[in-house]
Parts: C-alpha cells; sequence; structure tokens
C-alpha cells in the first residue's frame, strides 16, 4: 500500500508519465510533419543528374580558387551554390527508414559529385601558377573534435529545416561548409602529391560526412520516420550511432587535445616574454614551430635598452617552464633608456610600416640573393610570409643547364635560414644518363642525373618523364639491356614521386648513353 501511495516511485505512475510523454511526442512532434511530402522531396532531390554534377564542379572551383587566394569570403561564396546536402541527408534518411534502394541512389549521387569535384579542383590546382598551402588550406588538414561539432549542428539544422520546410537554403550552407572546402583540399593534395595535406583533408571529408549522415539520421527519427521499423531494427540503429560517434570523437578527441597543448605553449612562451622583460616592453611577434625537434620559438620584443635579456638566458627559463628544448630565436628591438609602454607601442607601429625592421630586412637580403643568382628583378621573387618560402623562375643564364639551376637552388637555400627556396629553371634539355660498357645499374654520375631529372620535372609541374626503351605495360621476362637500364631509371624516379613513360610522345625525356672505355 506504501508503494501504491508514493507516486512517484508507483511502475503505475512511471507508466502513465511515459505514455503521456509519448502522446506529448506524437501531438507536437510527429502530427505536424507531413511524413509523405518530406520522404518525396528527399528522393527527388538526392539523386544524381547532370545539373548536380555541374553545380558540384562550379562550386568546389569556386572553393579552390578561395582557399589559394586564403580569402575567406571566396569560400564561402562557393558555398552558396554547393547541392551536396541533398544526397547526404538523403543518405541519412535511408538509414532511418532502412530504404536500401535510397541508400544506394544518394551514395551513388554522392560519389559522383566527390569524384567530378576532386578531379576538376586538382585540375585547377594543377594549371595554377599559385599553389604554395595557404593558412586557409593547412586549416582543412588536421581534423578534430570541433570539426565534428560544426559538422553535427549543421546536420541537425539542415535536417530540420528539411522537415519542417524553413530556412533550408541558409543551412545548406551550412552543411556545405562542413563538406566542400576539405573536399576542395583533397584536390589540392592529389595535385601536388601532398600526402600530409591529401590524408588530412581526406579525413576531415570522411568524418563531417558521417556526422552529418548520421545526425540526420537521428533527427528523422526524432520526427517519426522509420515507426514502423522492428525493436530490433531501432536498437541496431542507436547501437551504431553511438559506436561511430565513440569511433570518432576519440581520435579527434586527441587531435583537440594536441591543438589545446600547443596554444598552452604559445601562452606560456608569451607569458614569459612580457614577464622578464616587463610592462613598458612589447612582444610584436612569436611564432612556435612544433614540427622541429626541439621546437623552435622566432619572437620581436620591443623593450627599453635596460631591460635587455640575454638570449641564452631566456632559452633556460623557457625550456624550464615548458618541460622540453626548446631552440629560441628573438630579436630585441631596442629603445632608449627610461622609455614607457607608450613608446614601445609607438615602435610597434613604426615597425609595423617601416622597411628596416630586422625581418624585413631579413627578407630583402633573401630576395635579392635570390634575384641575383637568378638573373631576375626582385620584385619577381615570390615571398610566401607565413609559410617562409620564396620561390623564382629563373631567366635563362649562359651556359647554364638544368643541374646548375638545381646547384643555383642548393647554395640560396644554404644561406636561408629558416626558409624554403625553390628555383624554377628554364624549360630545357634533361642531363645525359650515361653508362658504362654492358651495365644496367646507376653510377654516381648516373644517378645524379636522374636525380637532376626529377628535381627539374617538380620545378616544372611535370608528373611524367618519358625514357627511352622503357617497356610498356608489365615488363619483359627478360629484358633487353636498354630495357633494364630504362627500368633502373623508372625505379629511381619512383622514389622522388615522378612517373615514367615509354619515350615515343610529348614532354620532357632522358637521352641515354654509353661511356667508351679507354
Amino acid at each position: 500500500m506504501n508503494r501504491i501511495r508514493d507516486g512517484s516511485s508507483s511502475p503505475v505512475f512511471a507508466g502513465l508519465s511515459r505514455l503521456a510523454i509519448y502522446r506529448w511526442w506524437r501531438r507536437s512532434v510527429v502530427e505536424p510533419v507531413d511524413h509523405e511530402a518530406v520522404v518525396n522531396r528527399i528522393i527527388d532531390e538526392s539523386g544524381w543528374s547532370p545539373r548536380f554534377a555541374f553545380m558540384t564542379m562550379m562550386s568546389a572551383g569556386i572553393a579552390m580558387l578561395g582557399l589559394l587566394l586564403s580569402s575567406p569570403a571566396v569560400v564561402i561564396g562557393a558555398m552558396l551554390i554547393s547541392p551536396l546536402m541533398n544526397p547526404i541527408l538523403g543518405f541519412g534518411f535511408s538509414l532511418a527508414l532502412f530504404d536500401f534502394a535510397e541508400m544506394r541512389r544518394s551514395m551513388m549521387a554522392l560519389a559522383i559529385g566527390s569524384f567530378a569535384a576532386v578531379t576538376f579542383t586538382a585540375f585547377i590546382v594543377t594549371v595554377s601558377p599559385l599553389q604554395a598551402p595557404t593558412a586557409e588550406i593547412v586549416a582543412r588538414t588536421k581534423p578534430n573534435l570541433f570539426d565534428l561539432c560544426v559538422a553535427l549542428f549543421a546536420a541537425l539544422a539542415g535536417t530540420f529545416a528539411i522537415i519542417r520546410g524553413r530556412g533550408e537554403t541558409i543551412v545548406g550552407v551550412a552543411i556545405a561548409t562542413a563538406l566542400m572546402p576539405p573536399l576542395a583540399v583533397v584536390g589540392y593534395g592529389l595535385a601536388t602529391w601532398n600526402l600530409p595535406v591529401l590524408g588530412g583533408s581526406l579525413a576531415l571529408f570522411v568524418t563531417n560526412f558521417i556526422t552529418i549522415a548520421l545526425s540526420a539520421m537521428m533527427m528523422a527519427r526524432y520526427y517519426g520516420f522509420g515507426h514502423h521499423l522492428s525493436s530490433r531494427q531501432s536498437w541496431a540503429q542507436t547501437g551504431v550511432l553511438l559506436l561511430v560517434f565513440a569511433v570518432m570523437a576519440v581520435p579527434l578527441g586527441l587531435s583537440l587535445n594536441r591543438i589545446a597543448r600547443e596554444a598552452v605553449t604559445v601562452s606560456q612562451t608569451r607569458s614569459l616574454l612580457s614577464e622578464r622583460f616587463g610592462n613598458d616592453a612589447r612582444v610584436t611577434q612569436l611564432e612556435v614551430k612544433f614540427d622541429h625537434e626541439p621546437i623552435v620559438v622566432r619572437s620581436v620584443v620591443i623593450t627599453p635598452r635596460n631591460k635587455t635579456q640575454s638570449s641564452a638566458a631566456l632559452q633556460k627559463a623557457l625550456e624550464q617552464k615548458l618541460g622540453r628544448p626548446v631552440r629560441l630565436d628573438i630579436d630585441q628591438v631596442l629603445l632608449g633608456v627610461g622609455a614607457d609602454a607608450l613608446d614601445a607601442q609607438r615602435e610597434e607601429l613604426r615597425q609595423a610600416g617601416d622597411p628596416s625592421n630586422q625581418e624585413t630586412q631579413r627578407i630583402n637580403a633573401l630576395t635579392r640573393m635570390i634575384a641575383l643568382i637568378t638573373g631576375i628583378a626582385p620584385d619577381d621573387v615570390t615571398i610566401d610570409r607565413d609559410h617562409h618560402r620564396a620561390t623564382a623562375a629563373a631567366a635563362p643564364l649562359p651556359g647554364a643547364t638544368v643541374a646548375t639551376y638545381r646547384i643555383l637552388e642548393a647554395r640560396a637555400a644554404a644561406n636561408a635560414d629558416g626558409w624554403s627556396v625553390s628555383v624554377v629553371p628554364p624549360q630545357a634539355q634533361l642531363p645525359e644518363v650515361t653508362f658504362a660498357d654492358n651495365a644496367d645499374g646507376l653510377d654516381d654520375a648516373a644517378r645524379n642525373a636522374v636525380l637532376t631529372s626529377a628535381w627539374a620535372a617538380q620545378r616544372w609541374n611535370v608528373p611524367v618523364l618519358a625514357v627511352p626503351g622503357l617497356p610498356g605495360g608489365t615488363p619483359p621476362s627478360r629484358p633487353t639491356l636498354t630495357q633494364r637500364r630504362a627500368l633502373a631509371i623508372a625505379a629511381l624516379l619512383a622514389t622522388q614521386r615522378i612517373g615514367a613513360a615509354p619515350a615515343p610522345g610529348a614532354g620532357a625525356r632522358f637521352r641515354l648513353a654509353t661511356k667508351v672505355s679507354p
């Protein structure tokens, strides 16, 4: 009797509560939705069509140009015409309804659209003079838990808009934002054969795709789609949903943790420098390179002359604070004795517009050196400050061969501390590869000639070199001497990510020769 009187713990009360919640859900959530109309619309718009492929390619092309220009506005503009939301939501609804025919249709549309987008963006990058990875591109190569949340919220909003018919165009932009830029970066990584970029962006795309599809399935079930499914099918959906989210959340969480630790390191570094130099100084530039071992800290500090610090002492203090080895590269811009924080701020503003500051001087010196050795004007040297890259298309120099330009690049790189230098040689004949009599192996001179040719192909963006004597298709069981030599060259080219093709045809090609015995 006591148990029955205690309504809060009564099984009867609990059953009535569940019934009331169920009735509210049916009346307020499920019944206002025209399920048949929503499903018909999803089916009509989730399949492949020439218009879908064309709009996907145009959206991907605009996104790729925005990424190469590092322009968020252009990237967002590409999302306005992206049709990727429809097949992905179709896939999510097919999971909710266990509709395998719709699942095949939507996956086919997504596969065609993805292939078209990647192919088109790879073509744009191949013919583009701008191929350096920008901040917008790099941002799509390191997926973390926040990226999963972006895709989750975009999918929930998109599914709600489709079901309730409110603002689906706007939320379609949000879904495309989570999908199209990573897909464009996949094309960029494929065109430049940058495997870290390719792998990171592909992982981000797959993560966002799965998150959006499963979130759409979850919202569809909430609004009563798939109510005819059996209890076993519903539990199977729930189990798959939880398992996939858990599997994706673990590595993404670890990635987010790494990013957070890097942010803490930057904050601790700035804090230590500010503490050591005092309130009258300003830390105007701070860059921490975590891909180096030990990590490299570069900084510019504007400080009164009487507050200068020893670089060695700062490095030691920084190592103690971070608990890891550090290489500190610090420039101290000195003000007069007695200068205060206002003076430091004025100096910072002057440094920002004054070409005489140390970083600008270093870049100008690098530019002049590269221009001098490549025979071009300093204004023709392309400088990427964000990634410390310098690129120059060399002018034809009298008597210079392809090997000459490779040596010039090596000399420039040796004098460019912390910068990568790329010298693009003029189109010229590849060096001759010479073999000893009856020899099919590469000696040091022949190996260097092949490596020089591969270097030139990379600078010219030529993915394949023509090799005389290279057999087409499967190599013969008993290749001739010429074929063995060609195969040796092709094997070495493969280590430099350059393909090899039989000589007949257009493009750069090798010249083979035999040493004359004395």
